[in-house]
């Protein structure tokens, strides 16, 4: 059985030294989380994702989920480790206290995930959309439907989806046909059907809330005519209590390459009773707050993978012996090495642990200031805090999925052949990577999403904000020899993205095709300058640590600042090589007819 293994000195490293939580104790939620607490957390969460979880991965994967009769039944034990998660209170993590949650940092929260999903990303997909449904209906919902249904949501004890994706349109919305009849009671009747609704139906809770985009009868065309409605699959009684089935129903489970324990259903909506949330042909801006949320676990779920993946990897290659070292043999006794001696071995291995440890630390880093955009006191903290969440999650999704899905199978190149036998494992991560590199909006819609929105909100103040927040690193630590090994790389990536962020502003605007052919460069770009720069701020903290760190911790830093280095010295380069794509704009890639092709 494949491997894993929560890694926790990493949390710890991130959340006590790199990001220093005990600074913001004195803020909501931070003040109930000292680091005594978070480590028993943490301690807890990997018990659950090593001895529950894991064990389910593959079973999941050969079973998959059953539709029998309209009811979909999840693999063996799927129900069992739902109730453990509801017992033991892990929806409620990051919760508003309002609800019944603990209502903890969200940065805490995406650790948990990653836990989950590194462990079972299938099964994490049921709590991880029901926590959309809860921050769409708490930031969206009326007074009444947040104490109807937030409360149940919050404990696990009902599960949530999202529902946008019929036959004919997918990122296109505004060409969505279900419709919305009013009853003349303040509810509606909702008619249409849905695809690709992961979690759609499910024997893991009681009660499933769809959030449901749909048109109001009449309403305009396109994206501007679009309502957010909640259908639950059972009604609810003023007391709480369920009520009849709804007019929802599966009609069919899709067969798929990968996620094979998540229910991805299509769902048939007959004259199903739902009520409004938000206002009338504004449901995107309130589905957009689900829509992003999942976007950031999109993001993690290709860390996840890369990071199941490389430990599995890892372990093989240590073991597994296979020709000798280029530079003479290193284990005489043996009739070959250990592939781990190997130079292109190193390669892949290193690729893939330089990539998790920095993409990790930017997205807890980038949880974090949404956190203080909610929680903190000082403007200008709210105002950053706002902007990172915003210019950085198209980045996370993007990036970190390609590459995720890349690492997955570097990792299983490793195997060699036996990456392609199913019972190592390797395939079935490769195989549940790739859908997060589609899901919550295809990459290529995320990198359009960066470069034709993002850059120029409130007039690229997120953009310039995250460039200063690189050259204050530099000023204060560019004169540290230890450091310069990453101030000097990570300046040069900040230079090409500056770079490509002023070819797009002074070449989109006049041929909008230019904005199209160089957003996937420029969001890899991105995520390159991103790692960077957490990685020069870990080098720091690292090389800080040395001087006093004890024989365990004294070799943590140490293999933190070569990885570091490793990712500096052979990945960062490639910001230029994004650059000159960018540079050529759309020409080359419109040139030929259709007929051509």
């Amino acid at each position: 059985m494949p491997i894993y293994k929560a890694p926790l000195r990493e949390y710890r490293f991130l959340l006590n030294e790199l990001l220093d939580f005990s600074q913001y104790a004195s803020l909501p939620g931070f003040a109930d989380a000292p680091a005594d607490l978070v480590d028993a957390i943490l301690e807890e969460a990997s018990k659950l994702a090593e001895e529950v979880l894991l064990p389910l991965n593959q079973i999941g994967d050969r079973e998959g989920c059953k539709l029998e009769n309209g009811v979909v039944t999840t693999p063996k034990g799927f129900k069992e480790a739902y109730q453990l998660l509801v017992d033991g209170g892990w929806p409620a993590l990051v919760a508003d206290t309002a609800y019944g949650g603990q209502g903890l940092p969200n940065a805490l929260g995406v650790i948990f995930n990653e836990m989950v999903s590194s462990a079972n990303m299938a099964f994490g997909m049921y709590p991880g959309l029901s926590h959309g449904a809860y921050s769409a209906l708490s930031q969206h919902g009326t007074r009444e439907q947040q104490e109807k249904y937030l409360p149940k949501l919050v404990t696990g004890e009902w599960t949530g989806t999202m529902n946008l994706t019929e036959p004919h349109c997918g990122t296109d919305l505004g060409l969505l046909r279900s419709k919305a009849v009013p009853v003349g009671d303040g509810s509606w009747k909702i008619s249409g059907q849905k695809i690709f609704i992961s979690a759609g139906e499910h024997d893991l809770a009681d009660n499933i809330l769809h959030l449901v985009l749909a048109r109001i009868e009449g309403g305009p065309e396109g994206v501007k005519g679009i309502s957010l409605f909640l259908v639950p699959k059972f009604l609810v009684n003023d007391d709480g209590s369920l009520g009849n089935r709804n007019g929802v129903s599966c009609g069919s489970l899709e067969e798929k390459m990968g996620i094979h324990g998540n229910a991805t259903c299509v769902l048939n909506y007959d004259e199903a009773i739902g009520w409004l949330v938000g206002e009338e042909h504004k449901g995107l801006r309130a589905m957009f707050t689900m829509m992003n949320e999942a976007r950031l676990g999109v993001g993690l779920q290709g860390l996840s993978q890369s990071e199941a993946a490389y430990q599995n990897a890892v372990a093989y290659a240590v073991e597994r012996i296979q020709g000798r070292s280029l530079t003479g043999p290193k284990e005489e006794g043996k009739p070959a090495d250990p592939l781990i001696v190997h130079p292109d071995i190193r390669r892949m291995l290193l690729d893939i642990k330089s990539f998790n440890e920095g993409a990790r630390a930017l997205l807890v880093w980038t949880a974090l200031h949404g956190d203080l955009s909610h929680r903190s006191d000082d403007d200008k903290t709210r105002e950053f805090g706002d902007d990172m969440m915003a210019l950085l999650t198209p980045v996370l999704k993007g990036y970190f999925t390609d590459r995720g899905f890349m690492n997955a199978v570097d990792a299983q190149q490793v195997y060699g052949g036996h990456g392609y036998i199913e019972e190592n494992g390797l395939s079935q991560f490769v195989r549940d990577a790739r859908i997060a590199m589609i899901y919550e909006g295809a990459n290529g819609v995320q990198a359009l999403d960066l470069v034709g929105r993002k850059l120029a909100q409130n007039g690229g103040r997120a953009v310039f904000a995250f460039f200063k927040a690189i050259d204050d690193f530099a000023a204060e630590n560019g004169g540290n020899e230890k450091l310069k090994p990453f101030v000097e790389p990570l300046l040069r990536a900040r230079k090409d993205l500056e770079a490509a962020t002023l070819w797009f502003m002074e070449n989109a605007l006049q041929n909008p095709d230019h904005a199209g052919a160089g957003s996937t460069p420029y969001m890899h770009l991105f995520g390159v300058t991103g790692i960077a720069f957490m990685w020069a701020k870990m080098a720091k903290v690292a090389h800080d640590k040395l001087a006093a760190a004890k024989d365990g911790d004294r070799a943590y830093y140490e293999t933190k600042i070569k990885t570091g280095r490793y990712y500096m010295e052979h990945v960062v380069p490639e910001t230029a090589t994004h650059l000159v794509r960018i540079r050529h704009g759309a020409d080359p890639m419109m040139a030929l007819a259709a007929n051509e092709f």
